[in-house]
């Protein structure tokens, strides 16, 4: 035998906790990838610039920020531009004598 559901009046207040409770379990997941949330001082040129460059690739301001991000540590870790200076090199292969003398020559007078 079925039974009608018992109907009881909710308060607001716990309505709202409840809401609450639910919209956190999701944060976790909310937006393109789960991350960390930051905030940054940006100058008003450089997020003009930055929001018309997500219009325009059809990203968000965070999937925008989080990948430059990423190529300025990329660019910046210098091991990770080590191997791929060397990944670049086998990739070319063995060089002409000539050329690899050459190098090796300004390479050792250059100051780094």
């Amino acid at each position: 035998m079925l039974r009608a559901p018992i109907r009881r009046s909710v308060p607001e207040a716990e309505i709202e906790t409840l809401f609450h409770k639910f919209i956190c379990s999701l944060l976790p997941y909310a937006g393109y990838t789960p991350g960390m949330k930051t905030a940054v001082s940006v100058p008003d040129d450089v997020f003009a610039k930055a929001e018309r460059l997500a219009r325009r690739m059809k990203k968000s301001r965070s999937e925008l920020f989080s990948n430059a991000l990423a190529e300025y540590i990329a660019r910046h870790a210098p091991d990770h531009v080590t191997e791929t200076m060397n990944q670049v090199c086998d990739e070319i292969g063995a060089a002409d004598p000539f050329v690899a003398a050459a190098s090796r020559r300004i390479l050792e007078n250059t100051e780094w």
